[in-house]
């Protein structure tokens, strides 16, 4: 599953999981942003991958030089109704799909770190598409099988790419995560299932039992967990998700700061720390990051926490 240009690891990310925990990447926006890149567009960082493909690579190796070991592509955005608005055809949607993945593999190559370093391609909510803060609600008045029909050509792209797993992430309901779990089946490819959260709650309302347990017999699904939370709201829904499924859990919460969408802007204080994730990998959590405003300084403190432990 990887690519010719990328560091050779011992087996696969399902292999790696099994035996220790590995630090996620931050936000990529958020790299972008720092960089001096205007996001102000529909397509957010998903419009640099056809308009500065080169700034994407250079995000990607930030977070490898903080101590990433996977990298998640800023394909989050990236589908073929969003970039069909914006004039490309489905050709090119692809090959910017696909470009994606090969850009944080050669962020890999570049970082040349000494250990394996690793490639999810993010698959996005169909909340993403409408640029309205709806990942935060869910709820579209889409039914499961149109939900399908929408997520499976863009994942079936993403996944011939050679990705080493497909991020499923930041899904606020319950039934976008049965229809991604069904978008995901016979890709050949593993996934892992992250849900946004509020409280005990996915963003839609339904308990997080209900939730997880739509991913726990999915052979296809490697981990659990949530991100694009707050981080008080990890700590239950690690538990949850260990307990209901048995698989490895995923976490990435934002910095504490909360989006508000009218205003397109964030409020409050960073509350997510370094300190916080030695209790969260005892809980079950393999994979552990930050999501939106966490860069490349949480993540280092993430990455050194986690080795020293």
């Amino acid at each position: 599953m990887t690519s010719d240009c990328a560091p050779r690891s011992p087996g696969t990310l399902t292999d790696a999981l099994s035996h220790g925990t590995l630090v996620l990447d931050g936000g990529l926006s958020n790299q972008l942003a720092s960089a001096g890149h205007d996001l102000r567009d529909e397509l957010w960082s998903a419009r640099l991958l056809a308009e500065d493909p080169e700034a994407v690579t250079a995000a990607h190796l930030a977070y490898f030089a903080a101590g990433a070991d996977v990298a998640i592509t800023a394909s989050y955005q990236a589908t073929f109704e969003g970039f069909g608005k914006k004039g490309f055809d489905q050709d090119r949607t692809a090959e910017l799909l696909a470009l994606s993945v090969g850009l944080a593999r050669e962020a890999a190559r570049r970082a040349d770190a000494g250990r394996p370093l690793w490639v999810a391609a993010s698959v996005g909510p169909y909340g993403a598409l409408l640029a309205d803060g709806s990942e935060y609600r869910g709820r579209y008045g889409l039914s499961v099988a149109e939900l399908e029909r929408f997520h499976r050509p863009r994942a079936e792209v993403l996944a011939a790419a050679g990705p080493d797993a497909l991020a499923l992430e930041t899904v606020p309901d319950a039934d976008e995560a049965r229809a991604l779990v069904r978008s995901v089946r016979g890709l050949g490819v593993p996934a892992w299932l992250s849900y946004s959260v509020a409280g005990e709650r996915t963003r839609a309302g339904q308990p997080l039992e209900e939730a997880f347990a739509v991913a726990a017999d999915a052979d296809e699904i490697i981990a659990v967990g949530v991100n694009c939370c707050a981080p008080a709201d990890v700590p239950y829904a690690v538990e949850v998700a260990a307990r209901v499924t048995g698989k490895p859990v995923v976490v990435y919460p934002n910095s504490g700061e909360e989006w508000d969408a009218r205003a397109r802007a964030w409020r409050g204080s960073p509350t997510c720390t370094a300190g916080q994730v030695g209790g969260w990998r005892r809980a079950g959590a393999r994979l552990i990051g930050g999501c939106c405003r966490v860069g490349p300084p949480t993540v280092a403190r993430i990455a050194a926490t986690l080795r020293e432990a």
